[in-house]
């Protein structure tokens, strides 16, 4: 991260929902995932984002809406750089909240989102109120209500996807690696072993997964520790302990992919979103 970005986290002790406030110029992240759903907004300057196979500009005043594991980077094509704030939606909290307002949503369904950007007004004020209510921690009813005026907006931008063990549309293969690697994201798993356990050489089994994925293999797994590493830190585990119960070699190894992923230190990412005092 340059030293003209800045990145402003905070987390709502009721839900769980982190608040991002942040400016990059020029590379912000490398490709990355999230295990939660991302709605935010850009407020100044183009956020350019690889995102469902596509080069997205976010201009001021436009909604990202993402997935869970929807692989995206993030980078500043103008010298201004481009700021934005955005929500992390658990994704459990968003399922329940949206099946109260959805009586007769499908049991095997998940909720998705049906476009990456969009232009609305009236979405574009209910992302902002959540988020200002949520980041500047005001009164739990007012946090409450901007959040059920939020889901109220974004049912307008969701459909239904079946909730399936295995994707029609992605290799079995590929489907099988996937699975061991959530498994097993804490040992230290090489290319042979993986291989082994899908019944193919280490070879067809790489472009296999890069393919449905958008990662090789070893990259996948370092976004499984990362996405990990989110939730200890946040339970107020040491760095140094989330490094070594991940696989990480040691606290510095966690620490530059932590950065290259999401623009901030663990230890900075641990201060603003746990009871923890600064160091």
């Amino acid at each position: 991260m340059s030293a003209q970005s800045w990145v402003d986290l905070a987390q709502d002790e009721d839900t769980g929902i982190e608040t991002i406030r942040a400016h990059f110029r020029g590379h912000a992240y490398d490709p990355h995932w999230h295990d939660a759903y991302l709605v935010g907004f850009t407020e100044q300057g183009v956020q350019q984002f690889h995102c469902r196979k596509q080069l997205n500009s976010s201009l001021a005043g436009q909604v990202f809406l993402l997935e869970p594991g929807e692989l995206h980077d993030g980078h500043a094509p103008e010298p201004e750089g481009f700021t934005y704030s955005m929500l992390y939606l658990d994704s459990q909290w968003l399922e329940r909240e949206l099946r109260s307002l959805f009586e007769q949503a499908p049991a095997d369904c998940l909720p998705g989102f049906s476009t990456t950007l969009a232009s609305e007004p009236t979405l574009l004020a209910a992302v902002a109120g959540a988020f200002g209510a949520l980041h500047r921690q005001e009164i739990r009813m007012v946090r409450q209500a901007s959040l059920d005026a939020l889901l109220t907006r974004l049912t307008e931008h969701l459909h239904w996807r079946r909730r399936l063990n295995l994707d029609p549309r992605l290799p079995l293969v590929a489907q099988r690696a996937r699975d061991f690697l959530h498994d097993q994201h804490s040992r230290d798993i090489g290319l042979d072993d993986l291989a082994a356990v899908c019944g193919v050489d280490r070879f067809r089994l790489s472009r296999a997964f890069k393919a449905a994925f958008g990662l090789a293999p070893h990259a996948y797994l370092v976004q499984l520790r990362l996405a990990r590493a989110r939730h200890l830190l946040a339970r107020g585990e040491p760095p140094v302990q989330v490094a070594a119960v991940l696989g990480f070699a040691d606290q510095s190894h966690l620490g530059r992919w932590f950065r290259r992923a999401y623009g901030m230190t663990p230890a900075h990412y641990q201060r603003r979103c746990s009871n923890l005092p600064d160091a």
